[in-house]
């Protein structure tokens, strides 16, 4: 969700929470963007090591363009009962790929594999996207919402300043069984939109900044069971680490202030994100 062309890889890393009592899933991380290291490194599991010492035990890593999603279903692999994968080109991607076609097929190709359980992050982006490459993102994200729907496995939605366009294509194309609105970014009219459409709304770290109260109003409304959590690591620490280097293991906190705003109990909140998580991704081993 974040911009990735100025992202500063020398950030301090965000301290560890105190650890929840049951163990919950991180569904959208981008880990290679944390080490630039190899998907079976090191550095890898002691992102995940970190992760699981708070209670975060599985993650989902998400592709942005054809040899990173390749990346994530070699790291799925490398860490199985632990990572799965999604694979797609991002939107802001899509339209300057030199061989739209040829990076496509990959996704496809890669979407059979056992371990990859969503095509994503697609969707639309009007504030990155000139006008004059946004037909060509609209086509990009069209083609994934097909290859998702073929292969019966979740969509992953990056949707910013696009928010109505994003919504219209999905009629337009009709919409996979799970559709997962990635960072949601929405307010509380589009959440109910979502809402009635069956759609799944995934909250970041951006629930818990200052300037974003449209976004504890939506997930007020959330139910329960059509309501996820993330990271998009190593993007949007939560507050009281924002700016910081954002990993798997920030989780917790998360969970914690939506389980405030929400007047929910913390526990109860994070048995159904994980049961969530392995509804809509299936299990991870």
């Amino acid at each position: 969700m974040a911009d990735r062309t100025n992202w500063d890889r020398k950030r301090e890393f965000a301290p560890s929470p105190e650890p929840l009592n049951f163990r919950c899933v991180d569904v959208h991380a981008h880990l290679e963007i944390v080490t630039e290291t190899a998907p079976n490194s090191p550095e890898i599991k002691a992102l995940l090591d970190e992760a699981a010492r708070v209670g975060i035990d599985r993650v989902v890593q998400v592709g942005i363009s054809a040899e990173q999603s390749q990346w994530c279903v070699e790291m799925a692999d490398a860490f199985p009962g632990r990572v799965l994968a999604a694979v797609a080109l991002h939107p802001n991607d899509a339209p300057i790929s030199k061989d739209l076609e040829a990076d496509l097929a990959v996704i496809e190709r890669l979407a059979s594999h056992p371990r990859v359980r969503a095509i994503g992050e697609t969707g639309l982006d009007f504030f990155r996207t000139e006008p004059e490459l946004q037909e060509k993102q609209k086509y990009s994200f069209r083609r994934h919402i097909d290859i998702a729907k073929r292969h019966d496995i979740a969509l992953v939605i990056h949707d910013r300043d696009a928010h109505r366009a994003v919504l219209d294509t999905l009629i337009e194309e009709g919409a996979p069984k799970t559709t997962i609105f990635h960072c949601y970014s929405g307010d509380e009219a589009m959440a109910r939109e979502c809402i009635d459409a069956g759609y799944v709304l995934s909250f970041s770290g951006t629930v818990t900044f200052k300037n974003a109260p449209a976004l504890r109003e939506a997930v007020k409304i959330v139910p329960a069971e059509l309501l996820l959590v993330e990271t998009d690591s190593p993007f949007l620490a939560p507050t009281p680490h924002r700016g910081t280097l954002n990993t798997p293991a920030q989780i917790p906190n998360i969970i914690r202030f939506i389980a405030d705003v929400r007047g929910d109990d913390v526990d109860e909140l994070t048995q159904i994100l994980s049961d969530n998580a392995e509804r809509y991704f299936g299990q991870f081993n």
